[in-house]
């Protein structure tokens, strides 16, 4: 072999060797690659390796392009181990047949952007983050200390439901500093909501029904056109500042742990899948914040004809998550990302610190 193959050959090995140490270098997070097998769940999977139980829905959120339902993880799909976390592998693995996916749609009477199917809540990645939209008509519960800026007071032709481009009046004026062109949120105050456990009256639900814009003003009152109507609005309905366009929810981790229940829904449904609204008894005085993901869990019932022993706690159902996304005193308001059982007002959700 002649001097110039001999230096081509070294070249090459040289070459080979600096490319899989910058490979090595860049990987520099060791993992192991588990292969899903028939039976396995996200629960196990999360118990396994992460030994915590309660990380699935983490798993389940940050993977939501790959995973769309714990019951549909498929023997071949690959995932990533790390430390701390699981990633799935996304190699687009051939899947059983499913029902077609309807096309993305957004709902102002549902405040949150859904991809129907399997009920997913649509989500980007921003910044490696898991982010939820909603479009600020998820409603809230109204608690003590709660006041309206003010009310729709009239209605041109004494109409009693209106909608777009009916004119109204409102106890609005300059001595509230109001302008001609403000925007407010309209809101109907349904009735009490009372704690599904306790029995307590938390404040009542308020849900927005629309927009409108101020068209001439006077010293307490002003006239108005209704921009928006996602819902009937009837004179005493609420107004509130219009907060304009989507808002993105990003996951946050939580500094503490906290224990709280699904008291109401929304829409007053007793049934509660992915997708829908919910409002929950922690707030900011418990310590909630906007982003935090709460589990919802549920405690199996004994069987008494089988076990005497009283104070026997067996581990709770996981039945899926929730994330917060509007905050008040002492309740909030949260949309569910995932469910894999009915999920019921008076089920418990779970806050884990560090989730």
């Amino acid at each position: 072999m002649n001097k110039a193959k001999k230096m081509l050959l070294l070249m090459a090995i040289l070459a080979v060797q600096i490319f899989f140490t910058t490979s090595l270098m860049a990987e520099n997070e060791p993992y192991v690659t588990y292969v899903i097998k028939k039976g396995d769940t996200l629960w196990g999977l999360s118990e396994r390796f992460i030994k915590d139980p309660y990380y699935w829905p983490t798993l389940w959120a940050n993977n939501a392009k790959d995973i769309g339902n714990p019951h549909f993880i498929y023997p071949g799909q690959k995932l990533k181990i790390f430390r701390n976390r699981i990633e799935v592998v996304n190699e687009n693995p051939v899947q059983p047949p499913v029902q077609p996916v309807p096309t993305e749609q957004s709902s102002p009477s549902n405040g949150a952007t859904l991809k129907s199917g399997n009920s997913n809540v649509t989500t980007t990645e921003k910044d490696k983050d898991i982010v939820f939209t909603v479009t600020g008509g998820e409603g809230f519960i109204a608690e003590k200390k709660f006041v309206p800026s003010g009310y729709i007071i009239a209605s041109q032709n004494n109409k009693p439901l209106l909608g777009v481009d009916d004119v109204v009046y409102t106890d609005l004026g300059r001595k509230d500093n109001a302008h001609v062109g403000d925007v407010y949120a309209i809101y109907k105050k349904y009735g009490a909501v009372t704690h599904p456990l306790t029995n307590v009256v938390l404040g009542y639900k308020v849900v927005q029904l629309g927009t409108l814009q101020l068209t001439e003003i006077e010293e307490n009152s002003s006239k108005a056109l209704i921009t928006h109507s996602f819902m009937e609005i009837e004179p005493g309905s609420y107004l509130l500042p219009y907060k304009s366009g989507n808002r993105e929810i990003s996951l946050k981790a939580a500094d503490r742990d906290l224990s709280g229940s699904i008291v109401a829904t929304k829409r007053g449904n007793e049934t509660i899948v992915a997708g829908d609204i919910a409002y929950i008894d922690l707030g900011k005085n418990q310590g909630i914040q906007e982003g935090n993901m709460l589990y919802v869990v549920r405690a199996p019932e004994i069987d008494r004809q089988f076990i005497e022993e009283q104070d026997i706690k067996l581990p709770m159902d996981v039945l899926g998550a929730v994330v917060v996304v509007s905050v008040g005193e002492n309740t909030s308001t949260v949309l569910t990302i995932k469910s894999v059982d009915t999920i019921y007002p008076g089920d418990k959700v779970e806050l884990k610190k560090g989730i």
